[in-house]
């Protein structure tokens, strides 16, 4: 666990920011209403705090999965396991040393959100279109969609990446 873990509360509220910019009207709203078939009035259904509040919890889900793809240290330390957890112990000991000499390698910004658009593109895209294929939507609706978790799931990763701490295990 990282010793700022408040970061990945931090991230979820980029589905929530970026949601209110792309899907507003300056954006794609307009787009996104008409592709749906939704007017103004149908999303006055008072159900706002809601949808708002389990969108932040399902952001920090999605920040909790994005840090272990962003963060490849991790994965050295899945493949050590359950050796590296115990105290002095030679796994220990090297998976400390691995990550003094490379720990803060593809720690950046830039790499962090070029894996956040990798997931969005072979992961987002799929599923999206293939809901979206039976719900026999168009290309609009899918490409609508994925745009949208590209720019979020690239932000989150990018933040995540770039600022997530791991103190050394002992």
């Amino acid at each position: 666990m990282p010793t700022n873990f408040y970061m990945f509360f931090i991230a979820a509220f980029i589905p929530l920011i970026i949601g209110s910019l792309y899907y507003g009207d300056m954006l794609f709203g307009k787009t996104w209403k008409r592709i749906n078939g939704l007017t103004d009035g149908d999303l006055d259904d008072g159900k706002l705090f809601t949808i708002l509040g389990l969108t932040y919890l399902l952001g920090i889900v999605a920040a909790f999965f994005l840090s272990g793809i962003v963060i490849h240290q991790g994965n050295v330390f899945q493949m050590m396991m359950p050796e590296a957890m115990e105290s002095g112990s030679a796994a220990q000991n090297q998976f400390n040393e691995l990550m003094a000499q490379y720990g803060h390698k593809h720690r950046s910004f830039g790499h962090g959100a070029l894996h956040g658009g990798i997931i969005a593109l072979f992961a987002v895209l799929p599923i999206v279109g293939i809901n979206a294929l039976f719900e026999r939507r168009g290309w609009k609706y899918i490409w609508l969609h994925t745009g949208y978790w590209f720019v979020t799931l690239a932000l989150m990763g990018g933040l995540l990446c770039k600022t997530l701490v791991y103190a050394p295990m002992s």
